[in-house]
């Protein structure tokens, strides 16, 4: 019977050791800065800590990359793999399907806005637009015909009026347009009666023109300046939003009925921002802080709120060994202070 136990016992321990020695096979997916390629290799914050904590475990760690984010969380559901990292957000509904090990990474939802366009170019789109076009050609039609009819009342009584129509044209017009603008030209009086009784409706009317003309131009621009504004999540209503689908940021979005577009991939919502098919994107503050820094504040601009604090951390099969060894490793890490090594050196001494 002794013999029997041992024979039983000796099998199990040699396939404990030999496992203490074998590769962990961790799913990871495309989004820096926790996880991207670089080269031929994987590389990020997400990855790196995975590798320091399994040389604490004693365990090498290699990485499979899957093209989406739902598909490496489905490699961890059905227990294909070892675990997962990335920025892999803790939540009671991920919590259900698989486990999860401390936090490694705090964060939260932002809003990223294309960038400003400044106010010359919130003149030009005031200025440049059918209605105001309208009030410039209307006031020129004014300006024309009070100058024509200041033209048939004056043309024989002052030389600067005296000349024939097609070269009157040009000539009328200006006399109305310094009327509106400087108050008129001291030394063209008008001289006949009927001429005098007009320039004094001209110049009463002008102050008319010019106060309708001022206000059209100051409602277009704040009618443009509060349209696109967009400082909060109750700006966002009416707006084009654009989020990854199955995120926590489309979850988000969901719980506030706020409309949006889910997009099956993080490169395919960028690029539809960059398409300028979006008006903002609403998703996890440190990736898209990092595609501002790769790309330039000329692709955007991060609102500085964070509306929802997440906390990432490793997912593993529900019920997986690995668990609390993944997160004795992870405080070694910390009173160590390569954690926060790692963490500066992919997010700043700020961080």
């Amino acid at each position: 019977m002794l013999i029997g136990l041992v024979l039983l016992l000796v099998p199990q321990a040699l396939a404990a050791q030999s496992n203490t020695g074998s590769a962990l096979v961790f799913a990871t997916v495309e989004r820096a800065p926790f996880a991207y390629r670089d080269g031929d290799q994987i590389a990020g914050f997400s990855v790196e800590l995975m590798r320091d904590i399994g040389r604490e475990i004693g365990r090498p760690v290699e990485f499979k990359l899957a093209p989406r984010f739902a598909d490496m969380l489905g490699l961890v559901e059905l227990g294909q793999v070892d675990g997962a990292v990335a920025n892999i957000s803790i939540t009671a509904a991920r919590e259900e399907v698989m486990d999860f090990s401390q936090p490694i990474f705090e964060a939260g939802l932002q809003i990223m806005l294309p960038p400003e366009d400044g106010d010359s170019g919130s003149l030009f789109a005031a200025l440049f637009n059918r209605d105001i076009a309208l009030a410039i050609l209307g006031a020129a039609a004014l300006l024309y015909g009070g100058g024509m009819m200041m033209w048939l009342f004056e043309r024989r009584r002052q030389p600067y009026f005296d000349r024939p129509l097609k070269d009157a044209m040009f000539t009328s017009f200006w006399w109305a347009l310094n009327l509106v603008v400087n108050g008129g030209f001291e030394e063209r009086v008008p001289q006949s009666r009927g001429g005098r009784v007009f320039g004094v409706l001209l110049v009463i009317s002008s102050l008319f023109i010019v106060s309708i003309f001022v206000a059209r131009i100051t409602a277009a621009m704040t009618v443009a300046a509060i349209s696109g504004n967009i400082d909060s999540l109750a700006d966002l209503d009416g707006k084009r939003i654009g989020t990854t689908a199955g995120s926590t940021a489309a979850l988000f979005l969901d719980q506030r009925e706020i409309a949006h577009g889910d997009f099956d991939d993080l490169n395919v919502l960028l690029k539809a921002f960059e398409a300028q098919e979006l008006d903002a994107v609403v998703f996890d503050g440190p990736l898209l802080a990092w595609y501002l820094t790769e790309n330039g504040s000329q692709s955007g601009r991060l609102l500085p709120r964070v509306f929802k604090r997440e906390n990432y951390g490793i997912a593993l099969p529900s019920g997986s060994a690995l668990t609390e060894p993944i997160n004795r490793a992870l405080l070694s890490l910390r009173e160590s202070g390569r954690y926060d090594q790692l963490r500066r050196k992919y997010f700043g001494p700020s961080s």
